[in-house]
C-alpha cells in the first residue's frame, strides 16, 4: 500500500472512531486509534502514517512523535476538506 492510500484509509478510520465537530472536522484520541483492532490490521506503522498525514495537512496534533501509552490522550484532528472557491 502506498502512502496516499494509507493516508486515505487513516482518514476513514478517524471518521469511524472519532467525533464530528461543528466545523466538519473529526477528533479522536491517539489511544483509541492505536488500540483499535481494525486499525492494527490496516496500519503496519500507524505513527508513520499519522506523520505523513500531518505533513500533508490532513490531520493535526500536538507533538512530533506519538508513543503508545504516553500519548494515548493526545487528540488527533482530521481537518475538514478544503472547498475550492469557484
Amino acid at each position: 500500500m502506498n502512502v496516499e492510500e494509507e493516508v486515505g484509509k487513516l482518514k476513514e478510520e478517524i471518521q469511524r472512531l472519532g467525533q464530528q465537530q461543528p466545523d466538519g472536522s473529526y477528533k479522536v484520541k491517539f489511544g483509541v486509534l492505536f488500540n483499535d483492532d481494525r486499525c492494527a490490521n490496516i496500519f503496519e506503522a500507524l505513527v508513520g502514517t499519522l506523520r505523513a498525514a500531518k505533513k500533508r495537512k490532513f490531520v493535526t496534533y500536538d507533538g512530533e512523535l506519538l508513543l503508545q501509552g504516553v500519548h494515548d490522550n493526545v487528540e488527533i484532528t482530521l481537518l475538514p476538506p478544503v472547498v475550492a472557491a469557484a
